[in-house]
């Protein structure tokens, strides 16, 4: 989900704007690993339907001004937003229940911010920044890496993130371009809400309910939602109002890094020369991306 700060210039409180950002790449990173262990107790289209429904009620509790100062055009705006996010996180879900190692879907994943002014280019005519054509063949390159490590046979999780990427960068310019005077606290909870109203009923309907659901099942899903979601949006939005968007794009960078080294923790992952090569090739892609950014933060400009 991208939330967009506030511009202008820099404001005074970088190292609280920091270290929240931070903590919110750190927030995201436990996500992956909270999620991957609820779907071992139930199906994936219903737990991230049940996510996002209980996170979006949780958040429009701490909402209404901004809920009631939506219009019907801002709600229309929203409900497609809303829409590209759900398909988004369908493929992330279930790239992420055929997945076997989370440190390199996280950085197939974020791909997106790489693809965000091509789709710029294609839908809405924009002139992407020169660095896009040095860091799009970087990512392929990278994403290739990953596929070869299995001997040139791209998995079936790896498609679904590199799909799930797709949708996001296609929603960030719909964001961008589209919705227009909708708070993003309100926004943010139509997108949330969206997920649980137009997964759970066909989620229902292929998917078995557990019959049981045990102590620990029913605590990586609260987390999931509670601290992976609804925390993570309001420290993130509360970092993002501190500083410059660009800023805290760059720090935003770090939840595949801090990801991988979670699963290396956690379940134990190990990366070959090829992956390590291959999520290299990605990050860097995603430094070449936001290289403007960068030249100015350390030119002084931030």
């Amino acid at each position: 989900m991208s939330v967009q700060g506030s511009g202008g210039g820099a404001p005074p409180h970088r190292l609280e704007a920091d270290l929240l950002l931070v903590l919110t790449t750190l927030i995201a990173a436990a996500g992956w690993i909270l999620s991957k262990e609820a779907l071992a107790g139930m199906p994936p289209l219903i737990f991230i339907g049940l996510r996002f429904a209980i996170a979006g009620l949780v958040l429009a509790m701490f909402s209404q001004p901004q809920l009631r100062a939506l219009d019907r055009r801002g709600l229309r705006n929203s409900l497609l937003v809303g829409t590209l996010f759900a398909g988004g996180m369908v493929l992330w879900i279930l790239g992420l229940s055929h997945s076997s190692h989370l440190g390199e879907a996280s950085f197939i994943s974020s791909m997106g911010i790489v693809m965000v002014p091509v789709f710029a280019r294609l839908f809405f005519g924009d002139r992407p920044p020169a660095t896009t054509w040095f860091a799009l063949p970087l990512a392929l390159a990278g994403f290739a890496c990953l596929s070869l490590d299995g001997g040139f046979e791209v998995e079936l999780g790896q498609w679904f993130f590199l799909g799930a990427a797709l949708v996001f960068a296609l929603m960030f310019n719909v964001n961008s371009h589209i919705v227009r005077n909708v708070s993003v606290r309100a926004l943010s909870v139509v997108q949330m809400l969206a997920v649980g109203v137009l997964v759970l009923p066909p989620a229902l309907l292929i998917e078995t309910w557990p019959q049981t659901w045990s102590a620990p099942v029913l605590g990586w899903l609260l987390a999931s939602a509670l601290l992976a979601t609804t925390l993570r949006f309001l420290l993130q939005l509360h970092g993002q109002s501190l500083t410059t968007p660009s800023h805290a794009a760059l720090i935003m960078m770090l939840e595949p890094v801090w990801t991988a080294l979670a699963a290396a923790w956690w379940f134990a992952e190990t990366m070959s020369a090829l992956q390590l090569a291959g999520c290299g090739l990605i990050f860097l892609a995603l430094v070449v991306s936001r290289w403007v950014w960068i030249r100015g933060l350390f030119g002084g400009r931030g």
